[in-house]
């Protein structure tokens, strides 16, 4: 019979399962199209291989900055750190199942105060307070790539933690493609929600280069 997973194995089962780039990352370069209602901007990003990010050819300089803070979260979500690092300091406990037969898995020591769920082999939702922010993000579909998932259908919810009134509700779908070993977002449709407005916004990517093939030319 087999013993049942504690709470540290199922967390480290399903945070090694999510889709990273390994170390040997070139990096990339990609023509970038935002569309938000009739405004449409062009231009292009570049993530190196140290995964710095780089975004030129964007006259606007709200629109450069919102194409930037995207492409940072790009690399946050790929970004390959092991769980040492990462979990090394914090402890953890089962809590509840939810309906969808998620299992809840509470942590101590994480000083954002995160709690997380945890589904077969993958992280289902994540839940953290940050300052006078709370947040949670509920992953609905992944892509699973062969290699680990990558979510790309999810939402986030941000509320006042004191008095749980909902301050912003987003709602992603990301499109990926493979380049050489690595998948790679071409396609990003954001649905803001804000104060009941709801505002569309699409980042589109092409002409995806790995760079090692880009310094190769």
């Amino acid at each position: 019979m087999t013993e049942p997973k504690n709470a540290l194995d199922l967390f480290r089962t399903a945070y090694e399962h999510r889709y990273t780039w390994d170390s040997n990352f070139p990096g990339y370069r990609a023509e970038i199209e935002l569309k938000q209602g009739d405004e449409v901007y062009t231009g292009q990003i570049q993530i190196n291989p140290d995964l710095t990010v780089e975004v030129s050819q964007i006259a606007d300089e709200e629109v450069k900055q919102s194409v930037y803070t995207q492409v940072r979260d790009v690399v946050t979500h790929r970004k390959r750190t092991s769980f040492e690092q990462a979990h090394g300091k914090n402890k953890f406990s089962l809590g509840e199942i939810h309906d969808t037969g998620a299992l809840e898995i509470l942590v101590e020591g994480d000083a954002m105060g995160s709690n997380y769920s945890v589904r077969g082999d993958q992280i289902s939702r994540v839940s953290r307070v940050m300052g006078r922010m709370a947040f949670v993000i509920n992953t609905h579909e992944s892509l699973d790539t062969g290699e680990g998932y990558a979510a790309h259908s999810y939402d986030a919810v941000f509320r006042n933690p004191q008095t749980q009134e909902i301050i912003k509700e987003l709602e992603f779908e990301d499109t990926f493609e493979k380049f050489g070993n690595y998948y790679i977002m071409t396609r990003q449709v954001v649905n803001s929600k804000e104060a009941e407005k709801v505002i569309t916004t699409e980042f589109n990517y092409s002409q995806v280069k790995l760079l090692e093939l880009v310094a190769a030319v």
